[in-house]
């Protein structure tokens, strides 16, 4: 393994560093080589599955978002382009492979085993972090084949999509009776929303007026069929088009997606607040509180946080600039994560799991003794947390290296930032400090950038950030 250092962070809580430093630390174990297992630095993201080796699509797509910042270490588009490389000749990419054969993971609830549409999404926060617009052109060719490969084979008369409820991983919500998921259709809209940034990348007015038609066709029909104002919500479908009553996390997809206005938004983000529906001590349960088949003890998707469900709702918080109120349940969330890496009580193994309990500390349980759910050392989803959410929503630091800007929105003045991250072939140092002149802003860095700060939504300038070392006063700003 290139052994260059990963970025360190500042924080005045030094637990949520620890925590931060013992993920990358685990990420090691986790590299193996897709034919035998072994650790192996040019292997897969691979959490073992007993004696298999499936390469999941979902969590190589969310894992993409934190490997990013691994300082080139670990390279985020490794798994992503396992998959493009497993495409088949009408386009499709299957959502689960076993590595060991190359062959794809179909099941009985999934036959076709489609996955959650993501792949633009990922590629263009990877743009954003490499500023590689090769990239972009090689893998544009079979993103276009994998999203006519969706709409030839799951598109309804209706406009939306009907695919397995499964696809998104929810293995045991109750949305039995759903036949138009809402989060895959949202997903969707995503997926379409990114293509046509990715067309506009590639200066290709074309493409991206093709996917901006189908982002807008989607959304119309997301938000007149799936959303209800009584409830303040979005739901799954049946197969005649009736909405269905429960409230599960999946509803919070359109968020990403820019879906809801500012009014639905607010009705929905508010039960995010909700104690009686999402705003459980540990946010965010994968169940409504107020459903019945809800349980405190999580057992799979009814009731458990996930940080990957966490990750994309703290995404869709940001698309409304929430950012004060993703900022305070990330923190929340992230002290819930601590409690189970690190527990008070010494008979319980302490470790990065894969869910959580809603309202108290600890791992969540299956909904049948001996499960072998959920499963310990995650850090393909938990890395969202400790690592992505650190840097993006506690610390505040947004990147884009194509446009050289760097931007830090902090909530609180508070002693705390980021050393040595590599964009690309620039090293930056950024902290936050109280000096005798008062709350002071150090930089460092090899090249020059554009720096935007906003402090506390009441502060906000842009300044061009010169190769070397420089501080600015927040007085002075």
């Amino acid at each position: 393994m290139n052994k260059r250092d990963f970025p360190k962070i500042h924080f005045y809580d030094q637990d949520f560093v620890d925590i931060y430093d013992k993920t990358w630390a685990k990420l090691e174990d986790f590299w193996l080589d897709p034919k035998t297992g072994e650790q192996s630095p040019d292997g897969f993201f691979i959490h073992p599955d007993g004696e298999t080796l499936i390469l999941d699509q979902l969590e190589s797509i969310f894992s993409s978002f934190f490997l990013v910042y691994s300082n080139r270490n670990y390279p985020a588009n490794k798994n992503l382009d396992y998959f493009y490389a497993q495409q088949e000749a009408d386009g499709a990419i299957r959502w689960k492979y076993d590595t060991k054969t190359d062959s794809p993971v179909l099941t009985e609830d999934n036959p076709a085993g489609v996955g959650m549409p993501l792949f633009a999404w990922a590629e263009y926060n990877l743009y954003h972090k490499s500023a590689n617009k090769r990239r972009v052109k090689e893998v544009m060719p079979i993103l276009i084949k994998y999203m006519s490969w969706l709409e030839t084979n799951f598109k309804a008369e209706n406009g939306l999509y009907h695919v397995p409820f499964t696809a998104s991983t929810m293995f045991n919500a109750p949305r039995t009776d759903t036949y138009y998921p809402v989060d895959f259709n949202s997903a969707l809209a995503v997926n379409s929303l990114y293509m046509s940034a990715l067309g506009d990348i590639l200066n290709d007015k074309e493409l991206s007026f093709q996917y901006k038609r189908q982002y807008f066709s989607l959304k119309t029909r997301i938000n007149s069929k799936m959303w209800a104002n009584e409830t303040g919500f979005y739901h799954d479908l049946d197969e005649e088009e009736n909405r269905l009553t429960q409230k599960t996390a999946a509803g919070f997809w359109p968020l990403l997606a820019e879906i809801p206005n500012e009014d639905k938004a607010d009705m929905l983000i508010s039960h995010l607040s909700n104690p009686t529906t999402f705003g459980t001590d540990h946010p965010f349960p994968s169940l409504s509180a107020d459903d019945p088949a809800f349980n405190e003890n999580g057992c799979g998707y009814r009731g458990s946080v996930f940080p990957y469900l966490n990750f994309m709702i703290f995404k869709g918080l940001e698309r409304y600039q929430r950012w004060d109120f993703a900022r305070e349940c990330a923190i929340r969330h992230l002290y819930y994560l601590l409690d189970a890496m690190f527990p008070n009580d010494s008979s319980v193994k302490g470790d990065l799991w894969e869910a959580y309990l809603p309202c108290k500390e600890g791992r969540a349980l299956p909904e049948n003794e001996g499960e072998a759910w959920p499963r310990n050392c995650y850090v393909h989803s938990a890395g969202l947390s400790t690592i992505a959410l650190m840097i993006e929503n506690v610390i505040g630091l947004e990147i884009s290296l194509p446009r050289k800007t760097v931007d830090w929105i902090i909530p609180n003045l508070e002693i705390m930032g980021i050393e040595n991250l590599s964009l690309k072939r620039n090293l930056i140092t950024i902290l936050s400090n109280k000096s005798l002149r008062g709350w002071e802003i150090q930089m460092e860095s090899e090249k020059l950038y554009y720096f935007t700060i906003n402090i506390l939504g009441q502060k906000k300038k842009t300044l061009p950030i010169p190769s070397g070392k420089c501080s600015m006063l927040i007085d002075k700003l």
